[in-house]
């Protein structure tokens, strides 16, 4: 055994670390260097979900049947994370904009914020979770009984026979809720992230997570050789063996859909998870790696747990199962409790006592500070977010209605919901003792677990239905609210407390007045054992049966009222508006500044009230000097500011009683939503047109920059001529003598000059005309072998000049066009010079010719001629081959720099070919030589 003074040392210096952890989270906050504000963070803090009851009655499920007892609670919230990201969003993201407290605030909100609806969602969530905070209480008094005195401890049931001084779980209770006060209020705003608070409890899932897996280890390679040696040796014994496989029946596959469906709603409707998860949300992206992170993490804290059950039971049980007479006192299905020979060992507790029995003390304390990590970070964020709707939704409303205590008139209520705060801590944790005291010893962890769970997915129509279903009134939801939790106590409590011995055992057989049809565990006749349900099922199936059926039929035979109908707008079609809109005034009612600085300061104190406005006159340019009638803007805003501290619907209640008038009508409402989604709607539609002027705007600069470098590159072109035609014009006219060879040759090249020029400006001449939509076609029955022959005797000359070898593909029959001839062998002219002028100047090559093709389109055929250009030249670039054809642009080489030309040629000979229904593209890679082709129509 351990010392217990060595256990409670180690115990208080692990809170002292979490209390540091917390202190210095919340310092880095205050200095505006968040250190939660990433997604693993986030995703361990989430890991909240894995209390005690994973931690230990895992174990104790496993080691009852198999994985079927345990893994559904595992795989419920990995599906809802992969699958059902997007409500978690949506959920997110309402809270954020109408700034949420808790899971009673969200409905309340959704609902016309009604103080009716969030007081029952709070007293549902307080009575489900007080089974679940007397598992964390057991947990850690039983774990701090059995190392502290293993082997001699008797877990006998006899708990409530024994005092409040001599319990160790009233001491553990007591400290739980001190840890709880000091974690959790220390500030007001419920709104205003617990910073160090999620900081600490992302440690403790790590610490949890490798005390688990530490124990694991150990078990399966410190007692065995591995995985194989210890699953192979549990397979001999007929009683382990039959928990490998899941039977085949159907209690087995109801009693699994039900932990699955309770699961998966249980990770975002606890209140514990509904605060880590949406109220602790610092960024929504955060939520796209949770999707992954926290499954992942579920699926290592569970890796060991049949391999630490399959380890207890043979080390404990191995002779017990060979023993004739222990083995008849066995029960047949486990029920986690079995017998060994100093007293009894509880099989939730595996972990622990199998450490103690091989004297492994040191991991065993490591254990039992996982183990208490697990139960605290829950118990710490639970009693937090019920804290905080028990005094919002639940005692606050109340007193602001007690008008002899004069709470109105009093300056400050900040202190006074502290206190309130504080109190619900401890009066929700004494519950939850007093709830394991008297009744909690006669269920395993897993039992009471699930008994929460059924309490918590009550929630589910009204959270599900209110974001999606518009429709959804208060009384909807509020009658399914209330019968499915009638149902939860007649057939989950009342059976526990007449277990307990609180109400008689014939209520269970008789049902109530002798009423069998009435039996909690069988109600309304309901053979449990002809369908295979067993008592969760039962429960869950009638429960959600009468919730969803009132929610539903309710809400469609009642009226919403304007603010229903509001809210209803807002969360149902929450990204169809921007934040700005949600977050505008609703309000057409004005008050005093004074009137609602000194309303503010009451629920918020003096300084976080100075700090809020005058954030929102710098964000709205005023002067409170000036400004002394607070407009619908800043009531609106001040609601907002109220209802992080005292809930939506509280803050209702509060801005009312200082404005006379009501908020707006629903017209009135949708009439500035529909305004706002106009301007939203014209603002983007403006944006992508100020994106299109803007790409309009580059494009123009780019044209102007070509525009300028075709000027320079055609001044250059015309002015090159023109001083050979001038400078040998002058010769020939000031050398009268000049002999006629010499004279032959100088005129010649005046000639050629002369022409160049002239293609120079018919170029820019054609080009105009194609840019303006003036040119001209002179359309005629065009022989195209024609074209291409007087194309070649039009560059003739150049071909020779360059010693360039041309080859020609034609076929011998005519070839008919409809076209422009002229322009037709213009192409060719320009295709032709093109070929020249890049072909490989020591031995140049060009192809020239065409050939007829068909194409079929359906039942048609279509007859078209295929002319190409084929040069051996430097090539041109894949990213190049089509701006080629745009004006302007010129192939430069790296070698060679800038062609001859203007670089308008391919751009007016693309212009000829679609003008004459054809389509004309280029084919090359670089240093191969480019070919160009274009296809026009053929006569019959």
């Amino acid at each position: 055994m351990l010392e217990q003074k060595i256990i409670i040392f180690v115990s208080f210096g692990y809170m002292g670390l979490l209390f540091a952890i917390a202190f210095w989270g919340d310092k880095r906050a205050e200095a505006g260097k968040s250190i939660i504000s990433n997604p693993y963070i986030y995703a361990l803090s989430l890991a909240v979900y894995c209390t005690a009851w994973t931690f230990y009655g895992s174990v104790g499920a496993a080691s009852t049947s198999g994985a079927t007892g345990f893994l559904s609670i595992y795989l419920g919230p990995t599906l809802m994370m992969i699958l059902g990201w997007p409500i978690l969003r949506k959920i997110i993201c309402i809270s954020k904009i109408n700034r949420i407290t808790s899971i009673a605030d969200f409905i309340a909100s959704r609902y016309g914020k009604s103080a009716t609806i969030a007081g029952a969602v709070t007293i549902i969530a307080v009575l489900g979770i007080v089974p679940y905070m007397s598992v964390q209480i057991k947990a850690i008094s039983t774990s701090f009984q059995l190392i502290s005195q293993y082997p001699d401890v008797y877990m006998a049931k006899n708990a409530s026979s024994m005092s409040f001084t001599k319990d160790t779980a009233f001491f553990v209770a007591i400290l739980l809720a001190l840890f709880a006060v000091v974690f959790g209020t220390r500030h007001l705003e419920a709104t205003e992230r617990h910073e160090g608070l999620v900081a600490a409890i992302a440690f403790e899932s790590i610490v949890k997570l490798v005390a688990i897996i530490s124990v694991g280890l150990f078990v399966t390679y410190g007692l065995y050789t591995g995985f194989g040696d210890l699953f192979a040796q549990a397979s001999l014994v007929p009683q382990i063996k039959h928990l490998f496989v899941m039977e085949v029946n159907a209690s087995t596959f109801t009693g699994w859909y039900n932990a699955l469906f309770l699961a998966m709603l249980a990770i975002f409707l606890l209140p514990r998870q509904f605060q880590v998860i949406v109220v602790e949300n610092v960024d929504e992206n955060h939520l796209k790696k949770a999707v992954w992170l926290f499954p992942l993490y579920l699926l290592a804290i569970n890796i060991f747990v049949i391999p630490i059950a399959f380890g207890g039971m043979l080390h404990f049980y191995g002779q017990c199962f060979s023993d004739p007479v222990c083995k008849q006192g066995l029960p047949k299905a486990f029920d986690g409790i079995l017998k060994f020979t100093n007293g009894i060992v509880d099989a939730d507790y595996f972990a622990l006592t199998l450490l103690m029995a091989k004297k492994q003390q040191g991991l065993a304390l490591f254990a039992f500070i996982g183990g208490m990590s697990a139960a605290t970070g829950m118990v710490i964020v639970e009693t937090i977010a019920l804290s905080t709707m028990v005094c919002n939704d639940l005692v606050m409303p109340v007193l602001l209605r007690l008008s002899f205590l004069k709470l109105k008139q009093k300056n400050d209520l900040s202190r006074l919901l502290l206190i309130i705060r504080r109190v619900s801590i401890l009066l929700i944790v004494l519950l939850g003792y007093l709830y394991f005291h008297y009744v909690g010893e006669y269920y395993s962890l897993v039992s009471i677990g699930m008994i929460s769970f059924a309490a918590v997915a009550q929630f589910c129509p009204a959270v599900i239905g209110g974001i999606f279903w518009k429709g959804a009134t208060l009384f909807g939801a509020l009658f399914g609210l209330l019968a499915g939790f009638f149902i939860w106590v007649y057939t989950l409590v009342v059976p526990s407390l007449a277990q307990a011995g609180f109400l008689s055992q014939d209520l269970l057989t008789h049902g109530p007045f002798g009423i069998k049809f009435l039996t909690p565990l069988q109600l309304f006749g309901l053979d449990v054992q002809l369908i295979g349900f067993n008592q969760y099922t039962h429960a869950v199936f009638w429960s959600m049966f009468a919730n969803i059926g009132l929610f539903i039929g309710v809400s469609l035979f009642s009226k919403q009222n304007a603010m229903e109908r509001k809210q209803a707008t807002l969360f149902v079609d929450v990204f169809k508006y921007s934040e700005e809109s949600i977050k505008s005034s609703f309000w057409k009612a004005t008050t005093s500044v004074v009137d609602l600085r000194m309303l503010l300061e009451r629920f918020l104190g003096k300084t976080r009230t100075d700090n809020a406005l005058s954030q929102y006159a710098r964000e709205h340019d005023i002067n409170w000097e000036n400004n002394l009638i607070a407009d619908a803007g800043l009531v609106s805003y001040s609601e907002k500011l109220l209802a992080g501290a005292i809930g939506s619907a509280t803050a209702l209640v509060m801005v009312r009683s200082i404005v006379e008038e009501e908020p707006l009508g629903m017209d009135e409402i949708m009439h500035i939503l529909d305004e706002t989604r106009q301007i939203i709607i014209y603002s983007r539609e403006l944006e992508k047109a100020t994106r299109d002027l803007e790409a309009a705007n580059e494009r123009l600069k780019e044209l102007d920059r070509l525009k300028n470098e075709f000027i320079s590159t055609v001044t250059h072109e015309l002015r090159t001529p023109l001083t050979s035609v001038r400078a040998l014009a002058e010769i020939v006219q000031n050398n009268p003598d000049l002999d006629a060879k010499k004279h032959h040759q100088f005129v010649g090249i005046i000639i050629k000059e002369s022409e160049r020029l002239s293609r120079l400006i018919n170029n820019v001449l054609d080009f105009q005309k194609i840019a303006s939509g003036q040119i001209q076609w002179q359309l005629t029955r065009v022989d195209f072998k024609e074209v291409i022959e007087d194309s070649i005797v039009a560059t003739g000359q150049l071909i020779e000049k360059k010693k360039i070898e041309l080859t020609l593909e034609m076929s011998e029959k005519e070839c008919f066009v409809s076209g422009d001839k002229d322009r037709l062998i213009q192409v060719m002219v320009n295709l032709i010079s093109n070929a020249v002028k890049f072909c490989d100047p020591d031995n140049g090559r060009i192809k020239v010719g065409m050939q007829k093709e068909i194409e079929k389109t359906g039942d048609n055929e279509n007859s078209f001629l295929k002319v190409f250009i084929k040069d051996n030249g430097i090539g041109i670039g894949k990213d190049d081959q089509e701006i080629v054809f745009h004006e302007f642009h010129q192939i430069i080489s790296g070698t060679e720099g800038r062609p001859a030309g203007t670089g308008i040629g391919l751009t007016i000979s693309k212009h000829i070919i679609d003008s004459h229904n054809g389509r004309i593209w280029v084919d090359s890679e670089l240093e191969k030589g480019a070919t160009f082709f274009f296809t026009l129509p053929l006569l019959e």
